[in-house]
């Protein structure tokens, strides 16, 4: 009877360091499905997802050899998928008008509404935003980037990112109220 040998992670990277096709093929199946996951958060459409995907697995593949196994290969990858969706929405957002503190007069009101959300209501009606709030939103809330750093990987003013990040907040809270009038 032919026992199945069943790959670790460790090895599939070693052979993926190697060159090895047919495990950079195990290598995307493996991790597809949560790097689409992530991708998804950051894009408006799944062919958009997809693209971020592809090109974040020819980023691993590249650079393969690069990553440090004492590190969890999810976490590499994620953060690869992230920069990769990012400097996607960087080119896409050049051509959005960027807000300066001064426009932001009145932001931030309710802010308790927000916190009532649950997970699945904000993933839900995310896809609602723009596309520079969505890209703000997920970096701050779900991926842990401050607003100096956002401003640094978006080339824009920290106080902007304030702004953006405060207006999704309340385009979710709009969008929730009108979702729960419509449905309650």
């Amino acid at each position: 009877m032919h026992l199945l040998h069943r790959i670790t992670e460790d090895e599939i990277i070693s052979k993926c360091k190697s060159g090895s096709i047919k495990h950079q093929e195990l290598l995307y199946k493996q991790f597809y499905g949560y790097a689409m996951g992530v991708s998804m958060r950051y894009s408006l459409n799944e062919d958009d997802a997809l693209e971020v995907v592809n090109d974040a697995f020819i980023k691993i593949f590249n650079n393969i050899n690069t990553y440090n196994t004492d590190k969890p290969f999810r976490a590499w990858l994620r953060t690869i998928v992230v920069n990769t969706a990012i400097d996607r929405r960087r080119k896409e957002l050049k051509h959005q008008n960027i807000t300066d503190i001064e426009d932001a007069y009145g932001v931030g009101n309710n802010a308790t509404v927000i916190e009532s959300l649950n997970a699945q209501d904000i993933l839900k009606l995310m896809k609602q935003l723009p596309q520079i709030q969505l890209t703000i939103f997920n970096m701050y809330e779900i991926d842990g980037y401050n607003h100096d750093e956002i401003s640094k990987i978006l080339n824009l003013p920290a106080s902007s990112s304030r702004v953006y990040l405060s207006r999704a907040k309340d385009k979710l809270r709009h969008l929730l109220t009108t979702e729960t009038r419509n449905h309650g």
